[in-house]
């Protein structure tokens, strides 16, 4: 009898454990990609034959609509998100928050995940506590893509004395981007007001050398690297009529110079901001953003209320992104 019962306890517990190990999965409707929870500053990653989409979870709090001065984001925490086909997601929640890194006090702002031999390295934006007091950006590493990831270093990458505080002050040091060029080195992009560039040391967990600026005209925030055929891009978020719309510059060589070449977008939906997030899957081409047209509930869209979005992205014969119009079906098949 003692045995039929530890039996019948372990079928219990394997389907309970079958149950909470089942995926949640969602079908693409159009945009906005994500409709169960607000979210913003997407970022692509390709691996073994899946799109992995990175986002900040958008939070809601009460005074949120009253709030300025950055107090209006309410980023708690990293989601995950991945594809085999563009059309149905799995969402395997959130692999990462402020508070894991020990000095970490809050706000899960804008972030690249990379891949390299084996690793997963999730650079990102992150207010720290003392003695830093100020965003800064981090580095954590898992051997997953949906984590668990851990700091990488046990303090920040990117502190707020080794950049120019220029006009925007203490959150300077935001939206961290990366590439590997085609001598493998490699390169961290960021800034907010000034777009800094430097390179990595092989461990990627280090800066190799000084730290640079790029001038781009009507640069605000989020850089997203990524190469094409014999051209690098350097996409980023600019300031348009009021509002940001996404830029972008091209070089041959991530030495520079990088050449202006416009707006790819225009300003997104009811969004103050805009973030790019740009990647090739299955012979497509793919623009990720965010705009500020979901409603959940009786919650609107907001400046801190954003939802993630997607578009094909297309090239001319120069190399030149052709520009990108923000639809409502996005690439849903529906």
């Amino acid at each position: 009898m003692k045995k039929l019962a530890i039996y019948i306890s372990s079928i219990f517990l394997l389907a309970g454990c079958a149950q909470k190990e089942a995926p949640v999965t969602f079908v693409n409707e159009g945009n906005p990609l994500i409709r169960n929870k607000f979210t913003a500053d997407p970022a692509p990653l390709v691996y073994d034959g899946k799109l992995y989409l990175y986002v900040g979870h958008d939070e809601y709090y009460e005074g949120q609509d009253s709030a300025s001065g950055g107090k209006e984001f309410n980023i708690t925490e990293w989601l995950c998100y991945s594809t085999e086909d563009m059309q149905t997601w799995t969402d395997h929640g959130y692999v990462l928050k402020p508070t894991d890194f020990e000095w970490g006090i809050g706000e899960a702002w804008a972030s690249q995940v990379i891949e390299h031999e084996g690793k997963f390295y999730f650079y990102t934006t992150v207010q720290a506590g003392d003695p830093y007091n100020s965003k800064v950006i981090g580095v954590a590493v898992s051997d997953n893509p949906t984590g668990p990831f851990k700091d990488a270093i046990g303090k920040p990458l990117i502190t707020d004395d080794m950049t120019d505080n220029g006009v925007r002050g203490w959150w300077n040091d935001i939206d961290p981007t990366f590439i590997m060029d085609n001598n493998g080195q490699a390169w961290l992009s960021w800034g907010n007001g000034t777009c800094f560039l430097a390179k990595l040391k092989p461990n990627l967990i280090e800066l190799d050398g000084e730290i640079e600026t790029v001038d781009l005209p009507r640069y605000v925030e989020g850089p997203w690297l990524h190469k094409r055929d014999s051209l690098y891009y350097l996409t980023y978020a600019s300031m348009g009529a009021g509002r940001e719309a996404i830029s972008y510059a091209t070089a041959t060589s991530m030495e520079g110079p990088w050449t202006p070449q416009g707006e790819l977008t225009g300003m997104a939906e009811n969004s103050f901001t805009i973030h790019p997030g740009i990647v090739e899957f299955n012979n497509k081409w793919y623009l990720f953003y965010h705009n500020a047209t979901l409603t959940l509930g009786e919650i609107q869209g907001a400046i801190g209320r954003r939802s993630v979005c997607v578009d094909e992205l297309n090239y001319n014969e120069d190399g030149t992104m052709q520009f990108v119009e923000q639809t409502k079906r996005g690439v849903s098949k529906q």
